[in-house]
């Protein structure tokens, strides 16, 4: 069986916005994992992962967060997780790891044009 998550990237002037729907779990998180990583080695900015529309199915959900933070760390990019669920946000508090991982709520960004 193959359960594949969507990932979506939306690029940004100041980073990426990654939309991520579905489950993560030990048979989506390769693909997810590897569609990212490029866009941290090949981007600059801050990295957003919109979880809104997923839910973290098993511990390799969770651990993959952990790697693309310390991944991005390394690389010298931000990684935010824009609205995580009620279930993800108690995960991460139970896990000690919402003192890592920056959270926020809301969705992209738009940016306006300046106007003299």
């Amino acid at each position: 069986m193959s359960t594949r998550t969507p990932v979506k990237v939306l690029e940004a002037p100041d980073g990426h916005d990654v939309i991520i729907e579905g489950r993560l779990d030990v048979h989506t998180v390769p693909d997810i994992r590897d569609a990212i990583h490029a866009i941290i080695a090949n981007g600059a900015g801050e990295l957003r992962l919109h979880l809104g529309g997923a839910e973290i199915g098993d511990a390799t959900g969770l651990g993959v967060i952990l790697h693309l933070h310390r991944r991005a760390t390394r690389a010298e990019r931000r990684l935010l997780l824009v609205d995580p669920s009620d279930r993800t946000r108690r995960l991460l508090r139970g896990c000690r790891l919402d003192r890592i991982l920056a959270s926020r709520q809301g969705g992209p960004r738009t940016v306006a044009p300046l106007t003299a």
